[in-house]
C-alpha cells in the first residue's frame, strides 16, 4: 500500500473527532476539479509504509481520537481492511472518504465494524455524472448501490458535492437532492481554484452557494454549506 501523505492533525475532517488524515495513492475517477491529481493518477511519491504509520499512531494515543483515510480512492487498496483492523485494535475511530464506486468493499468494511464514519462524494446529477467524474460512459450502478447502502444507516455517514460552475447549476443540484431524499447529512462544498487543479475552472460566489442551498433544502432539508467564503 502506498501511503502518500499524512496530515498529523485535523479538527475538520472527522466530525467530532481530533484526527489525522492518511492519503492513499490511486483513484479510478479523473474528476477535472480534483485537488489531489497526482494521487488520483497514482503518481505521488510514497511517504511512509504501514509500520511507520502504525508507529506514529502508537505515539499519538491519547492525543488523537481517529484516523481518516482519503485519496485518491482508498477502497482501491486491497490491503486497507487489514490495516484498519490494526488501527481499530489501537482503539482509534476510522473515517473513510470514498467516491462510492466499490460498494461491496464498502459494505464489507462497515459490516465488520471497521468504519465509524463514511463521507461519500456525490459528483453530480445522474445525467452529468460521468462527465464530472472524468468518464462519459460511467455506469452508475455501483454509485447508486453505495448511496442506498449508506442511506440504510448501517454506518454513520454524510454525502457531499463540490460545486463547480462548469459542472453544477441549480437544476443539477436539485436532481442530486431528489436522488438523496431521506439522507441525514448532505453538504454543498464550494470549489476552491488552485494551481493543483490542472484545468481552469471557476467557483460559485458566496451568494450563489446560498441560493443553491435554499433550492436544495426545498427537497432535502438536511442540506448544509461547507467551506464557503
Amino acid at each position: 500500500m502506498t501511503i502518500a501523505g499524512l496530515q498529523k492533525l485535523t479538527l475538520l475532517d472527522f466530525p467530532g473527532k481530533t484526527a489525522c488524515t492518511v492519503f492513499l495513492n490511486g483513484c479510478n475517477f479523473r474528476c477535472p476539479f480534483c485537488h489531489n491529481f497526482a494521487l488520483a493518477k497514482g503518481l505521488a511519491e510514497p511517504l511512509m509504509g504501514e509500520e511507520e504509520l502504525l508507529s506514529f499512531l502508537e505515539s499519538r494515543k491519547g492525543l488523537l481520537d481517529g484516523v481518516c483515510f482519503t485519496g485518491g480512492e482508498p477502497l482501491m487498496q486491497r490491503e486497507l481492511p487489514e490495516l484498519i483492523r490494526k488501527i481499530k485494535a489501537m482503539d482509534y475511530a476510522v473515517k473513510l472518504d470514498t467516491n462510492g464506486s466499490f460498494p461491496e468493499r464498502l459494505k464489507a468494511l462497515a459490516e465488520e465494524g471497521l468504519l465509524d464514519y463514511v463521507a461519500m462524494d456525490v459528483k453530480n446529477a445522474p445525467e452529468r455524472y460521468g462527465e464530472t467524474a472524468g468518464f462519459l460512459k460511467l455506469d452508475l450502478k455501483a454509485i447508486k448501490e453505495s448511496i442506498e447502502f449508506l442511506k440504510s444507516g448501517a454506518v454513520d455517514y454524510e454525502f457531499r458535492t463540490t460545486v463547480v460552475n462548469e459542472f453544477h447549476g441549480e437544476s443539477e443540484l436539485r436532481e442530486i437532492a431528489k436522488w438523496l431524499q431521506g439522507t441525514k447529512r448532505y453538504f454543498l462544498q464550494q470549489f476552491k481554484p488552485s494551481e493543483q487543479v490542472p484545468k481552469a475552472l471557476t467557483a460559485p460566489t458566496y451568494a450563489e452557494m446560498h441560493d443553491y442551498l435554499k433550492a436544495v433544502r426545498e427537497i432535502l432539508p438536511a442540506a448544509e454549506l461547507r467551506g464557503v467564503d
